[in-house]
């Protein structure tokens, strides 16, 4: 079994391989089983994300620990095996902590190009850690025309490309056909609601219990797409909006459906907004990438 401490894979192959996953798992319901959470005694958990590629050959899971520590931030990685499908020996182990961030930010781009309208021009970027960064990576890679504005209210010491700096969210999202959302709030970031219909924004939030970066009483007046509906399972602000009445069949489509064109477009009668939570399909298919990537390398060594 090869073990891959340090993977990589370019942003294209990384594109290539979720619009093919997520091609061919609109074969099957859904895309992948969702999340598994195991909670850890003393505090922590291990979420696992499972998928099969088929046209790879392969089973995969991700096992990502959160471990508390009593001086200190916690521990967290992330480590993807691979398994085949003939032989169910393994093929791979891949440290995925950097991938992880590639898979999250490339869905997200991925999911609001099919969203988008061919003349989209502006979009805002709010939280702009790592995985903010690497959302304007890949939407300059797609949409190199489109301006994008940055804002974090810790601050911002490092800038991708010609990201332009704002001061608040406000001026960030004014006017902005796309905000992609990337943050760590527990709480609402943003109300889509005060954005043009046909506005497209973007939510990752994080695994951490009722954390959401929109008020669930805006999701009836949106336009809801998402990563996968397992996701609905998942996402806080969409299980909080059920409670309340909100019907999740009104969802137009996960992506899937978006990649193959079988969802609706946008109404553009209300914002647009697209939920993801992460899922193992996303993994698998990157960690897969970056595995050929791994075996051509090394080829070309010897």
């Amino acid at each position: 079994m090869r073990v891959i401490t340090t993977p990589h894979v370019s942003e294209r192959a990384v594109l290539a391989a979720l619009r093919q996953a997520f091609g061919d798992s609109s074969h099957s319901e859904p895309a992948g089983p969702g999340q598994f959470v195991v909670d850890l005694p003393g505090g922590g958990d291990v979420i696992h994300y499972p998928a099969v590629l088929p046209a790879a050959g392969v089973h995969a899971v991700k096992v990502s620990p959160y471990l508390p520590q009593p001086a200190g931030p916690a521990v967290v990685t992330a480590w993807t095996l691979l398994m085949s499908l003939s032989t169910g020996e393994p093929v791979a182990l891949l440290d995925a902590s950097g991938l992880t961030a590639e898979r999250t930010a490339a869905t997200t781009v991925l999911a609001a190009d099919l969203l988008l309208p061919p003349d989209a021009r502006t979009a805002a970027v709010i939280g702009y850690g790592r995985i903010g960064r690497a959302h304007s990576r890949y939407l300059r890679l797609v949409r190199p025309g489109m301006t994008v504005r940055v804002f974090s209210p810790v601050g911002i010491d490092e800038v991708e490309g010609e990201d332009k700096v704002v001061s608040s969210v406000e001026e960030a999202v004014e006017g902005a056909d796309l905000v992609m959302l990337c943050t760590s709030a527990a709480d609402d970031v943003l109300d889509p609601r005060g954005l043009a219909a046909g506005a497209v924004v973007t939510s990752i939030s994080t695994n951490a219990p009722g954390a959401r970066e929109i008020p669930p009483a805006a999701v009836q007046e949106l336009d809801v797409y998402v990563d996968a509906r397992t996701s609905l399972r998942v996402a806080a602000e969409l299980l909080q909006a059920t409670a309340s009445g909100w019907d999740p069949a009104l969802v137009r489509g996960d992506l899937a459906d978006l990649v193959t064109g079988r969802a609706p477009r946008p109404s553009g009668e209300r914002p647009v907004y697209f939920r993801s939570v992460g899922l193992g399909i996303e993994d698998a298919a990157v960690a897969w990438a970056a595995c050929e990537n791994d075996n051509a390398t090394t080829e070309e060594r010897h």
